[in-house]
């Protein structure tokens, strides 16, 4: 019926008949069949036996034998009154039909195919043979035996036939393998050809193929789906034969076409979707040569530069109203900056258990050291202008503490670090990345001390910009704007920080230096200017005064004037500086002893501008 189909609808196709239909001659005859295209077929060993077709050319019954299949076969060949389909041209002319003879059956059947059944009668003929322990002239075995006898025997059984060996393995399957047989044409029918032979032991296909007559001696494709190439990996569909191609997994790969499955990558190495191999992993972390690490270096030296021509020049003028009573919460706000500029740096080369520890902890301490010094300096300023009223200044005065609130306010962040490293420490580990590239970073442990320590943090700088805003002035404006630069660049980091997973070194050491550059630049970089442009304003009035005139040999009064101008300046030198130290002593000096004073100097100051009034801190 398939057949039938495919020649009404001129189809044609390669075709791989099962041993069912291989050898049906009334398919190789069928009208039309070479239409369907080319048909292979496997099949048992085929061949010629010996003297076969003499004997079907001549079949005679021997004297004294009974043989039912041949008489049967020349009465319906020969017998000219049966009229069977199968009668010969010559049935009316023959006198006895069991003594004719013709080339009937040499046409009809295919010679070569009953060479399997002659395999098969040796088979049986040797395994009897062992069962019976025959030699040349007798057999010694109980010819009585039972057929799961034999059966044993044909296990493992090795014989020869032929010139060639035959063999059944333990469990009595044929060894030898099969014949590839093709249909070849043959007029307007088709015929049978052995073209090649599947060995079984070898596993391999051996074809001849000078003997496949190809149309124009090309080999025809005959395929449902296009061959995979390497880097796929085939994807059966319901049809058993035809399939898609698809890429293979990460951490998969095809080094060769039709894979039936892509293999899985070896241990320390991955590849790709769609890799044809697999490459080894690179390791992935902040190195010292590389472009930002050097930048981020070049940025740590200037900053700690910085704070160390900072440390000097408090210093060389802590004798200055506007250092003299902040020296040492300036020098401790430097520490802090500087141990923080100290985490940056060991956010750079490979992290181990230990680096990633110290560079959290050194800038949480550091910076919270830091950020305790300024909340120090925004109290006193609040304190100073709650009230008015002296007795109650006084009063608020007892929580104006500095060390004390420095150190406890830097003892929290300490316990929360101690905390954070002892039940969820951070950590060390190795993270696929898109590219075939494992990042080696550190961990921040569940999350809960690293954002118990940045809140912490922030929690002080958001009390710092509240106080200082409340008592905004000159002296509160840089507090304010540091504060504001750190908590709006830790803002903006933080959802980098969560979805970007492989930046969080380079979001982390980014919000730091801009931290910390904001405290330097705006509480350090303004006394600077205001102490240098002091001086120059000084010396620029000292050379106004003194103005140097040409001398004249005719009058002796230069020297009167000079030396007179000289008394004038020494004069307005000395008050300048009475007047600083009378400032000063007011400023320093105990409330209980000098009440009045301080009474007087309080209404003084609510007359004055806020710039002007004295700091202590």
């Amino acid at each position: 019926m398939l057949f039938e189909e495919m020649i009404k609808t001129n189809t044609s196709r390669i075709w791989i008949a099962s041993d069912d239909w291989s050898t049906t001659h009334d398919l190789m005859k069928m009208r039309g069949i070479n239409k369907v295209g080319e048909i292979f077929a496997f099949s048992f060993f085929t061949g010629n036996i010996p003297g076969f077709e003499d004997y079907l050319q001549n079949l005679t019954i021997s004297p004294g034998l009974r043989n039912d299949f041949i008489r049967e076969y020349k009465q319906m060949r020969f017998n000219c009154s049966l009229q069977s389909e199968h009668m010969s041209h010559l049935d009316c002319n023959v006198t006895d039909p069991q003594e004719a003879n013709d080339d009937y059956l040499i046409t009809a059947v295919h010679l070569m195919e009953v060479y399997s059944q002659r395999i098969g009668v040796y088979a049986i003929a040797n395994a009897i043979r062992k069962l019976l322990h025959c030699n040349n002239t007798a057999c010694s075995g109980d010819t009585n035996f039972m057929p799961w006898k034999l059966v044993d025997f044909l296990r493992n059984l090795t014989f020869t036939l032929d010139n060639e060996t035959y063999s059944f393995n333990q469990y009595g399957d044929f060894e030898n393998g099969y014949d590839l047989i093709m249909w070849k044409v043959s007029g307007d029918e088709r015929m049978l050809d052995v073209v090649g032979r599947f060995l079984i032991k070898d596993g391999e296909l051996e074809v001849d193929e000078h003997k496949l007559p190809w149309p124009n001696n090309t080999v025809p494709s005959s395929r449902c789906s296009d061959p995979c190439p390497p880097g796929t990996e085939k994807n059966i569909s319901k049809i058993s034969c035809c399939y898609n191609c698809a890429d293979c997994r990460d951490g998969y790969y095809s080094d060769k076409q039709d894979q039936p499955a892509c293999q899985k990558c070896p241990e320390g190495s991955w590849s790709l979707p769609g890799s044809r191999e697999c490459q080894k992993w690179k390791i992935w972390f902040l190195e010292w040569s590389a472009a930002y690490s050097i930048v981020v270096m070049i940025g740590t030296v200037i900053g700690a530069l910085l704070l160390v021509f900072s440390f000097i020049f408090y210093i060389l003028h802590r004798e200055k109203p506007i250092i003299k009573g902040i020296l040492v919460i300036s020098c401790l706000m430097k520490f802090g900056l500087m141990v923080s500029f100290g985490g940056v740096i060991l956010f750079l080369g490979s992290p181990n258990i230990h680096v990633c520890r110290a560079q959290q902890t050194m800038y949480g301490l550091g910076f919270t050291l830091c950020v305790s010094c300024i909340l120090v300096k925004a109290l006193h300023i609040f304190l100073e202008l709650m009230s008015s009223n002296p007795a109650k200044q006084h009063k608020l005065k007892k929580f104006d503490k500095p060390f004390v609130i420095i150190g406890v306010l830097t003892a929290i962040q300490a316990l929360i670090c101690i905390f954070w490293m002892v039940f969820d420490p951070v950590n060390v580990e190795e993270k696929q990345s898109k590219t075939l590239t494992m990042n080696r970073l550190c961990t921040q442990g569940s999350m809960y001390g690293f954002g118990a320590m940045h809140v912490y943090i922030a929690l002080l700088a958001v009390v710092c910009f509240g106080l200082a805003f409340k008592g905004r002035d000159d002296e509160t404006d840089p507090i304010v704007f540091s504060m504001l630069i750190h908590l709006f660049a830790w803002l903006c980091f933080i959802p980098v920080f969560i979805t970007q997973y492989d930046s969080r070194p380079i979001v982390q050491i980014s919000g730091i230096m801009v931290s910390n550059y904001g405290v330097i630049f705006c509480h350090f970089t303004p006394k600077w200017f205001k102490i240098l442009s002091a001086k120059s304003e000084t010396l620029r009035s000292t050379k106004t005064a003194v103005d140097p005139l040409k001398d004249d040999s005719d009058s002796g009064v230069i020297c009167n004037i000079s030396r007179s101008s000289r008394e004038t300046i020494s004069n307005l030198s000395m008050l300048q500086t009475r007047f600083s130290f009378a400032e000063s002593e007011i400023s320093s000096s105990d409330n209980k002893s000098l009440h009045l004073s301080e009474v007087s100097i309080a209404s003084l100051r609510h007359r004055r501008p806020r710039s002007q009034r004295p700091r202590s801190l």
